[in-house]
């Protein structure tokens, strides 16, 4: 599946869950309706992935977790939180580059619309050519 297709499948979904359930909940409450949600969609999805790090050639589990791998390519981190801040868009990226993904999504659900919770990242994500 097309990288800009899932994507735009992870927008639609965050604004259909947010909109259902609105600011307040819990981060792992939405979390897990954004993935059934997914689920309904077609979409393959991993909940928190082990995301080591590599040290001294070595892969060392320090305990960071994605929280949501989608088709094995797009990484999807929640947050609730009263604003995102630079650490949490490091932190996005950070991941991004640890697994080689492209594309990934900082949603940050405690926002009174949702669109203005979403914040796309990209990891040397190439356009599309014209056709």
């Amino acid at each position: 599946m097309d990288i800009e297709v899932i994507g735009r499948e992870i927008v639609d979904a965050a604004v259909k869950v947010h909109r259902a359930l609105g600011p307040g909940l819990l981060e792992s409450a939405y979390q897990q309706c954004l993935v059934y949600e997914l689920e309904q969609r077609g979409l393959k999805i991993k909940t928190e992935v082990v995301m080591p790090i590599v040290y001294g050639g070595q892969l060392i589990d320090a305990g960071y977790r994605l929280d949501v791998l989608v088709e094995d390519i797009v990484i999807v981190e929640n947050k609730a939180v009263i604003e995102i801040l630079p650490i949490h868009q490091a932190q996005l990226l950070t991941y991004l580059k640890l697994s080689n993904c492209q594309l990934g999504y900082l949603l940050n659900w405690n926002v009174k619309l949702m669109k203005d919770g979403i914040k796309r990242m990209v990891n040397g994500l190439k356009k599309p050519s014209p056709s």
